[in-house]
């Protein structure tokens, strides 16, 4: 099995039964914000869309590129398609020019001309756009796992696949959190610190638990090109050295070889590059090859600035113009927000009563003569969720407050985007502050503005959670299930004195008073054993 890098969480796969591309992402995403780092635009990608078989594992902008998908993919590929509640994501490849879809029910292996493969799918609404996937393939020459940045819950699952010879997994951040929040620098700067071990630790956790020969860092971390944004590119860049949540390929390859040395571990992790490529056989990786020389690589992460100084002029264009197609915000936006949210309020009980309270949205560089707009052009309006309204700042405390330019909430409103969080949250191109923990329900909101999602939602919200069983973890009897996203907590729970912590998304919950110490709500059943 040959496997060929194109960047970010995209791979093409040659095997035995016919050539597999997944994830293609070229054209900056999330309001121009996320481009593919090292630069991918260089590859022939429409010899690379020549395939048999695409998978696009969800429908977040950095794996469903659809400028690419529609101008370079052949629209002969059988498309392998995930088990998702909605249809979207084929509605959304059908509306590009694709016809032939493979369906797959979650975790079940099926085989298709010499080629078996598995699609493991996650439906949760903290997974992704309501859906995200990994892919497992097996020629009879390799066994591979491309997990890109989904977490699968239950990783023996994942391994009744078979013993597999290669993992491609994330291991850098996909979030906003906490680099638009408004934080004292070192606050800021220790949460981001947090983040990135956390993250590392998660993918440490999975590459142990898959444990497969050979390791190949995927699906990140983005880079920063526009002038405002430079600065995320990770870590000593001005003023917010440290406060960047990137971990970039190089430095993450180093820990693991580091981590994998105090453990005494075999794994070999791999650098996998746009354009890199490698043949897997039986448990081997061998010539793995780059498109530049070692120098030119060391050169992408060592002398990352001016790598990146150098790209951001080249991409000057493509950005201006996707910038150039943004909506201008119309001075009846609130009657326009108002027509769109409120229905949805009204389907949404769970999270309403979740997010319980009044949410702040002040949207910048308002139109003059825009009614209730200040002197600086801004308009402040409130998501009131316990009245399921939208109207006009009137004053009240509001525990959660964002800002905004106008113009990107009115593309949104323009084109229908139903996630915010899939457009713009993760643009970072907006400032946060809010009072107490972080509220899962008002997120998961701003990812489901359809009647298809919130509906899937919140009937998600009355199945889930609690099955009733409990275990004994560390002196503790507590429910079986992460109130979070139902992780197992045999497997995924740590104790340490009165605090589990759920490995999976590292939510942490005091088992004497049964809070959540990460999110709102949530509260976990425990009581100390022997007492």
């Amino acid at each position: 099995m040959r496997v060929t890098g194109v960047g970010h969480a995209g791979m093409r796969f040659e095997t035995a039964g016919g050539s597999v591309l997944c994830d293609p992402w070229v054209t900056p995403a999330f309001f121009a914000s996320w481009v593919p780092f090292p630069d991918n635009t260089q590859l022939d990608w429409d010899a690379l869309g020549d395939c048999d078989y695409l998978y696009v594992s969800h429908l977040h902008r950095d794996h469903f590129d659809a400028d690419t998908l529609r101008d370079h993919v052949s629209k002969d590929a059988r498309v392998l398609l995930p088990d998702y509640p909605t249809d979207e994501l084929e509605h959304e490849l059908r509306d590009l020019g694709f016809r032939h879809f493979v369906r797959t029910e979650s975790g079940v292996p099926q085989e298709l001309d010499g080629l078996r493969f598995m699609i493991t799918s996650l439906k949760g609404p903290g997974d992704g756009p309501i859906g995200d996937s990994a892919l497992s393939l097996d020629d009879g020459t390799a066994r591979i796992v491309d997990q890109n940045d989904a977490h699968p819950l239950d990783i023996p699952e994942l391994l009744e696949f078979g013993a597999y010879d290669a993992h491609f997994t994330q291991f850098s951040g996909a979030i906003w959190w906490p680099m638009v929040y408004d934080l004292p620098k070192a606050a800021k700067r220790e949460f981001a610190r947090r983040k990135r071990i956390g993250q590392e630790d998660r993918a440490m956790r999975y590459i142990r638990e898959v444990a497969a020969p050979h390791v190949f860092p995927t699906a990140g971390p983005p880079c920063f090109l526009d002038d405002e944004l430079f600065r995320w590119n990770g870590l000593g860049y001005g003023d917010v050295e440290g406060e960047s949540i990137f971990t970039d390929q190089w430095e993450f390859l180093g820990r693991m070889r580091e981590l994998g040395q105090e453990a005494g571990s075999t794994q070999q992790g791999h650098l996998l590059l746009p354009g890199t490529t490698a043949e897997i056989d039986h448990g081997r990786v061998g010539g793995l090859t780059h498109p530049m020389s070692d120098a030119e690589v060391e050169t992408i992460f060592l002398d990352k600035e001016n790598y990146l100084r150098a790209f951001a002029e080249r991409a000057r264009p493509t950005l201006e113009a996707q910038k150039a197609r943004w909506a201008t915000p119309q001075p009846d936006i609130l009657r326009q927000l108002k027509e769109w949210i409120e229905p949805l309020m009204k389907r949404a009980d769970h999270m309403c009563d979740g997010i319980g309270g009044p949410v702040r949205l002040d949207l910048h560089e308002m139109p003059a003569g825009t009614p209730g707009v200040d002197d600086d052009g801004r308009l402040s309006l409130v998501f009131d969720f316990p009245a399921r309204e939208v109207r006009v700042y009137d004053g009240e405390a509001a525990r959660y407050r964002w800002g905004v330019p106008a113009t990107l909430v009115a593309t949104n409103i323009a084109t229908g985007e139903v996630d915010w969080s899939n457009s713009l949250f993760l643009s970072v191109r907006f400032t946060a502050t809010r009072v107490g923990q972080y509220n899962e329900y008002l997120y998961t909101f701003f990812k489901c503005l359809s009647e298809e999602r919130i509906d899937y939602v919140e009937n998600w919200y009355d199945a889930q959670n609690d099955d009733g069983r409990d275990i004994e973890l560390d002196g503790w009897r507590v429910q079986a299930r992460c109130p979070h996203l139902s992780a197992d907590l045999s497997k995924f729970g740590a104790v340490d004195g009165d605090v589990l912590t759920c490995t999976l998304h590292n939510w942490k919950f005091n088992l004497a008073t049964g809070r959540c110490l990460t999110s709102a709500g949530h509260e976990i059943r425990a009581e100390k054993l022997g007492e």
